[in-house]
């Protein structure tokens, strides 16, 4: 994530803020240039007509999402009473009726609004099922009134809301013997399911994938019964970055995908702040290549745990980065780039 400034009063002000705290102006994200920008408001208060600071006074007005209250989404819209880009791409959500429903629901768009930054950033394509079939939809649904499955299937991402709760998704992590489980991490593993055939399978790029992941025509649901039946193997680690990624190739892809974007928000983040933790040698040209981003990664992530033990919690990033996985972390790296090309 880059900084982001209050252009009245220059504080440091966070993705997900709508207001400084500092000068009290009002804020919000324009999608179109990627920043979190400063607004006032433009004529009569109830018109919902804001003005961006920083544009000229005959720029047109802009408007905050219709879901600023039921999401507490910061995102600005054209037009009074529409939706934001993240806001369009839910297709269902708790009913009004649903308080608790519509609490976790709320929690689950901040983190996929967070999510979206991260792809426009990368520059992938982000097409949305009201533009096309097939397109990027998400079904964000509470289990109290139906059972829900979070996973993804033709486009479509299914979030149970209640891993929005953190006692859940704690007892869940540890049924599940996983080392890290959050909103955000859940949702980059679901968008790696729905971009697989995007970045890869359309591509040149199947038969690279295939020698580093495996055979993706595996029997999903054999490899799952398999997986569930007697564990991953002892030497997953050596091969893969989380002992879920052993189960099949997609999983591994996806799981790998998640980490991709873990490593890069983080180091975005990272190089905003200041953070120095490269391994490069300072008098070297700068190396922007995603080897060197691996790189810093590690001392990093040394940083940011021990950061964390100092306030007395778990690492932040509880996870060891084989050799055989940062080569699949370049080949992320590799499809993204090339898919970003092919839609120019």
């Amino acid at each position: 994530m880059r900084l982001f400034h209050c252009a009245v009063c220059a504080q440091m002000v966070f993705f997900e803020n709508s207001l400084c705290l500092n000068c009290l102006s009002g804020l919000g994200f324009e999608t179109r240039r990627r920043e979190l920008v400063t607004v006032q408001v433009d004529g009569e208060l109830d018109s919902g007509r804001l003005r961006i600071v920083s544009d000229r006074d005959d720029a047109p007005p802009v408007y905050r999402c219709e879901n600023t209250e039921l999401t507490r989404c910061n995102w600005l819209v054209d037009a009074s009473g529409e939706l934001c880009a993240s806001c369009l791409l839910t297709r269902t959500r708790p009913s009004d009726t649903d308080a608790d429903g519509l609490l976790d629901f709320a929690d689950a768009e901040g983190a996929k609004r967070r999510l979206l930054f991260t792809l426009f950033e990368l520059g992938l394509p982000v097409v949305g099922f009201r533009e096309r079939e097939g397109g990027l939809s998400f079904r964000l649904l509470s289990s109290d009134s139906e059972a829900v499955t979070t996973g993804h299937a033709g486009g479509v991402i299914t979030l149970d809301l209640d891993e929005a709760d953190s006692a859940h998704r704690e007892l869940m992590r540890e049924q599940l013997h996983e080392p890290y489980r959050t909103l955000l991490g859940l949702f980059r593993h679901e968008i790696g399911h729905y971009y697989w055939p995007i970045v890869v399978k359309q591509s040149e790029l199947i038969d690279r994938y295939r020698e580093l992941f495996g055979d993706e025509r595996e029997s999903y649901a054999d490899a799952l019964d398999r997986h569930y039946a007697t564990g991953p193997p002892q030497d997953w680690a050596a091969r893969h970055v989380s002992a879920y990624a052993s189960m099949h190739p997609w999983e591994d892809w996806a799981e790998t995908w998640a980490h991709y974007l873990h490593i890069t928000d983080s180091s975005q983040t990272a190089r905003a702040h200041g953070l120095r933790t490269s391994l490069a040698d300072p008098d070297e040209t700068p190396d922007s290549s995603i080897r060197q981003t691996l790189r810093d990664w590690i001392p990093l992530t040394y940083a940011m745990n021990g950061m964390a033990r100092s306030m007395g919690m778990g690492d932040l990033y509880p996870f060891v980065l084989a050799p055989a996985v940062i080569e699949k972390l370049v080949f992320v790296d590799e499809a993204v780039r090339a898919a970003v090309v092919a839609q120019r």
